[in-house]
């Protein structure tokens, strides 16, 4: 897996508030507003335009306006050899995306008082203990170091496994046997001190939330979240059912060539393992905000504002977080092999953007579209 959570933080720092879109996707239809409609169009002519001029397979975009999803479609191919169209009801891969999600769910567990940020990870686990070494004698790794990326962990992202492909456990991966594609999660600097990114933090996290929960990750992840969040067409399943495969897209990398075997297994289920919509994905970052807002959400007012509040040295837990007032937003980006997105919300209007491919790296094309609704809907710039 390829995270870009720095790099497309810094990248999208333009991309601001979108005002009020048409839509006239299967989610909400307005028709009324022939202005609406004509910045509706101007969006898709850019979306045509640049999947052409970059070679993007399939996209799905939503867009949320004030608390509403007010505009979502597709577009190109979910499957180029099956010639199947991607359309709102098409599963991506969220990728990194997936541990803004995994964040949240640590954050329940946490204000049930069931998983303590501030304690050292080791004291936590059960059946797994992340190695101390010379980094860890005066500062622990802990949950909410983890959660903002300043716990001194090793392992980036991670590359997946074919279909068929026997998987590791999360002790083998964690601990890098050769059963495993990835090397060894372990501290590498004093927790707490920088930034660094780390997939493997969030599979030490998953495999705590499972041991607090006494649940497999996918259903405590339904049962907190998903289903809290109305993701009904979501899924943190390593491996999809046969109806939900139906819907799945196919990744392609940059030379047109699908991914072998459709797409790749992720047991690392809390750093890429979502299966979801733009949709999906838009309703999920909606609740965020209204929790944030102090109205009925997945996490308390104050778990939130915790939550969009940057460490020392980092960003939020979870999120990237950039600008201030009404121009101040949370976001985060993913990619797995052949698939890249981003997503990003305006805390206190409830507005933004979820774009989602079937491809490598899109970076380019995504922010050339959001270039576009940009300048379209006006949106500040702070």
């Amino acid at each position: 897996m390829t995270a870009f959570y720095e790099s497309i933080r810094i990248f999208y720092c333009c991309c601001l508030v979108l005002s009020s879109i048409l839509c006239r996707g299967q989610d909400i239809v307005a028709k009324s507003n022939p202005l609406s409609i004509n910045r509706t169009d101007s969006i898709v002519k850019a979306i045509v335009t640049n999947m052409n001029a970059f070679a993007i397979t399939g996209v799905s975009v939503a867009v949320f306006d004030h608390g509403s999803i007010v505009w979502a479609d597709g577009f190109g191919f979910a499957n180029k050899s099956g010639a199947a169209k991607v359309d709102t009801a098409t599963l991506f891969q969220a990728a990194s995306i997936s541990k803004p999600l995994a964040a949240a769910a640590a954050l329940r567990l946490a204000e049930d008082n069931r998983l303590l940020l501030d304690a050292d990870i080791n004291t936590q686990l059960t059946s797994w203990k992340l190695p101390d070494n010379k980094f860890t004698v005066t500062e622990k790794v802990t949950p909410r170091r983890i959660l903002s990326h300043t716990a001194g962990l090793t392992v980036h992202g991670f590359a997946g496994y074919e279909p068929g492909s026997k998987l590791p456990n999360l002790q083998q991966i964690l601990d890098g046997e050769r059963s495993s594609n990835s090397k060894p999660v372990r501290v590498t600097f004093i927790p707490g001190s920088k930034e660094m990114y780390s997939g493997g933090g969030y599979t030490i996290l998953q495999l705590l939330m499972t041991e607090i929960s006494g649940r497999d990750f996918s259903t405590f992840m339904k049962e907190t979240i998903l289903d809290k969040a109305g993701m009904d067409q979501s899924s943190f399943d390593l491996r999809l059912s046969p109806q939900k495969d139906l819907l799945a897209a196919r990744g392609y990398h940059n030379n047109g060539k699908m991914v072998k075997g459709g797409y790749h297994l992720y047991p690392e289920l809390a750093a890429a393992g979502l299966w979801t919509t733009a949709s999906d994905l838009s309703r999920f970052m909606l609740d965020i905000s209204a929790s944030y807002n102090g109205n009925p959400g997945i996490l308390q007012q104050a778990t939130a504002i915790n939550m969009l509040t940057k460490v020392p040295g980092g960003s939020g837990l979870g999120f990237g977080v950039d600008g201030v007032g009404e121009s101040f937003r949370f976001m985060h980006s993913g990619g797995n092999e052949g698939f890249s997105c981003y997503a990003v919300c305006y805390a206190v209007s409830g507005s933004g953007v979820v774009i989602m491919t079937n491809n490598d790296n899109s970076n380019d094309f995504m922010r050339e579209v959001i270039r576009v609704v940009a300048g379209v809907y006006q949106w500040p710039n702070k």
